[in-house]
């Protein structure tokens, strides 16, 4: 790999790694301790907890004013990493060694890889990670590779494995491109108009798969030595009928009606004379360095960076292109190195961190003009989105506003990080209010209007609705639309709440049929961005009531009830990632303190402050606190794709705590004073 420059270690906060290594044991409060506190009303115990939980974010708070904590996927990421440098031949042997190391400590006694901490055996994640141990040199014969082709071949092997997987084996001649899904580059200069243009994907779809298109046109194979290759992960040898995609039982569905186009697409791809090819060539070139951040970035993840890369290395662009190196180096920003260890995160989240925690401390009674309220706010401010981006597209009445998710993507805010630091910074004192005002005024503008016909919002884009899209071959991670969902609707009923719009405008009511739509039958709402039903109930019940709901409704108090049927007996809340896969696990799973404060938080905002429930949460969160101020946790609680990506954000254990304790204590407290 090259040596590209690593800011990492003074900026990036793994949690626990910058707190007081004395202090990191649990306090070992009883039950009965906490719940005679919390009865008497004294809040002696509480009143520690939030102190511990407040020290412990100022400790962790960076000298510009922001937080910033990890975000942990799976194994892919960073062996993907370690394949582009030997596509690009710019392999650097003690970097790459590092990889070979947490890929090593990340595989589990039973030889495979998971996407979350716990779950079950992943085939493309164990095949990308095996494939990325053979490049860097680790022979078949190595017990941790035998294990791991154990797992892949009794799974059925590559063949099986998802498209991205067998995209990278493609590159490396290890799978044949004619196993690959069809994305004809002429689809470029298809018009905004027509019902299939790359502006009716989502944004991370549009900025993975544009720039991958150039590669699937010009199917470049790398050469790497008979000691890399990976031929004995096929069951047996691969026939042409391999290659073929799946058909579904049933004269007709609509992904048999797309294998045979892509059928059809193989065939026009083998025409020798396409005179549109060298415009649509032309096209994803001028998009992919369009849609470049000064910093180098594309789109704020790793599969639009890396390929945004591999598109250029693929058009001929030299290694030292300024594109191309600043893109190298937006990567490496991206990257948590330490001695003996190196992992790519998917993406960074530091707009998303510091919203949090500021809310978090300014709900746990942090003066509204306190230094570090105010230095964050400033930092959040210095954020703010002031140019057109792909939304602009299906929205092209809006004016610029609203916020990211990480420190550099213009072209894509969303209305979840908006939404969050518009309520985070809300009181917050700073020298120049009018400053913030008037962001403030832009980034709701820019929100509502992002609204989809059917009521509710989605996260990038406004009307990205087209579900026959997720029935391409292609579409195997099935995400390759932006959908309105429950959880971004209730979000954006508690922006307006906040800023004290009306619950009969048509905006709320709209969004309000569009959440009465989206329940489930047990009362339960559904979690896009975090997991899953318990992170869903706990956002639509927030918006609900603080746009004024009755909450007295039946539909409410179903919310309600699922929530409390689904605690833990030790108090708290926890669900599964299998939830996304098995419903009949929906709410179920070892409690975790992320999952615990979401559901509180929901209960609360129902009304439910004095109920058993929350009085045995909170007592969860308090007997659960770390003595340094922090929570233990090792479930994955946050989803990039529902199903198939799931994200342990760092900051989570911590942040929704301190958030709900301080809630219930404002509760209680306002309860009192009555």
């Amino acid at each position: 790999m090259q040596q590209l420059k690593n800011p990492i270690s003074p900026t990036l906060t793994t949690y626990g790694h910058n707190t007081v290594k004395e202090e990191a044991g649990s306090i070992s409060l009883s039950l009965a301790e906490i719940r005679t506190d919390l009865k008497n009303g004294n809040f002696s115990l509480l009143n520690d907890g939030i102190k511990r939980s407040q020290e412990h974010f100022f400790r962790e708070q960076l000298p510009e004013g922001y937080w910033w904590a990890e975000l942990e996927s799976n194994v892919t990421i960073t062996a993907e990493y370690l394949m582009l440098f030997h596509i690009l031949d710019m392999v650097d042997k003690e970097r790459e060694g590092k990889i070979v190391n947490y890929l090593l400590e990340k595989q589990t006694e039973e030889g495979y890889w998971t996407i979350y901490y716990g779950g079950p055996g992943d085939l493309s994640t164990t095949i990308e990670a095996y494939f990325a141990l053979k490049l860097a040199g680790i022979p078949a014969e190595h017990p941790a590779m035998k294990k791991a082709r154990e797992f892949v071949l009794e799974n059925g092997g590559i063949i099986k494995s998802r498209v991205f997987t067998k995209i990278f084996l493609a590159i490396f001649g290890e799978f044949s491109w004619l196993g690959i899904p069809s994305m004809p580059i002429e689809l470029m200069l298809l018009p905004n108009w027509a019902y299939f243009n790359m502006y009716e994907l989502s944004s991370w779809s549009r900025a993975t798969i544009i720039p991958l298109s150039v590669v699937m046109s010009e199917r470049p194979v790398v050469k790497i030595p008979e000691s890399a290759t990976v031929q004995e992960l096929y069951v047996r040898p691969p026939k042409p009928i391999d290659y073929t995609f799946t058909r579904e039982d049933g004269l007709f569905t609509w992904k048999n009606f797309f294998i045979g186009i892509d059928h059809l697409l193989k065939v026009y791809e083998k025409i020798s004379i396409r005179p549109l090819k060298k415009r649509g060539m032309a096209a994803a070139e001028k998009w992919v360095l369009e849609h470049q951040e000064e910093t180098g970035d594309w789109g704020g993840i790793q599969p639009a960076m890396l390929n945004a890369v591999l598109c250029l290395h693929t058009m001929g662009y030299s290694s030292d292109n300024p594109a191309v190196v600043k893109g190298l180096e937006a990567l490496a920003e991206f990257a948590i190195e330490t001695e003996d260890k190196l992992v790519l995160q998917s993406c960074i989240s530091p707009v998303w961190d510091t919203a949090l925690a500021l809310k978090a401390l300014a709900d746990s009674g942090v003066p509204c003009d306190a230094p570090e309220m105010v230095k964050a706010t400033d930092w959040l401010l210095s954020k703010e989105i002031g140019i057109n981006g792909d939304w602009k597209i299906k929205a092209s009445e809006l004016k610029p506003g609203g916020w990211a998710f990480e420190f550099d993507n213009n072209w894509y805010p969303d209305v979840d990080d908006s939404g969050f630091v518009m309520m985070a910074i809300k009181d917050i004192q700073v020298e120049d209010s009018a400053r913030k005002d008037a962001a403030i005024e832009r980034g709701i503008d820019w929100c509502l209007g992002m609204q989809s016909k059917n009521g509710g919002w989605g996260a990038f884009d406004r009307d990205n609705t087209k579900h026959l899209l997720n029935k391409i071959p292609f579409a195997d991670l099935e995400a390759l639309i932006d959908p309105p969902t429950a959880d971004l609707t209730g979000r954006m009923l508690e922006l307006m709440g906040a800023f004290g719009r009306a619950k009969d405008s048509r905006t709320s009511v709209r969004a309000i049929d569009f959440i009465k739509k989206e329940q489930e039958k047990d009362g339960s709402w559904w979690g896009r961005w975090g997991v899953n039903y318990i992170y869903g109930t706990w956002s639509v019940l927030c918006g609900l009531a603080a746009i004024g709901e009755d909450l007295s409704q039946l539909y409410i108090k179903k919310g309600v009830n699922w929530l409390k049927r689904h605690q833990n007996r030790d108090g708290g809340w926890g669900e599964t990632c299998e939830s996304y896969h098995d419903r009949n696990l929906a709410g179920i799973g070892e409690s975790t303190a992320s999952q615990t404060a979401w559901a509180l938080l929901g209960l609360m905002a129902a009304g439910e402050v004095d109920s058993d429930e929350v009085e045995e949460g909170v007592a969860y969160l308090l007997r659960t606190q770390r003595a340094d101020g922090a929570w233990d946790e090792d479930q994955y609680t946050g989803t990039g794709f529902p199903k198939y990506f799931m994200i342990k954000y760092h900051i989570y254990r911590n942040c929704f705590p301190l958030t709900a304790l301080g809630t219930y204590r404002n509760l209680k407290d306002g309860s009192k004073s009555q």
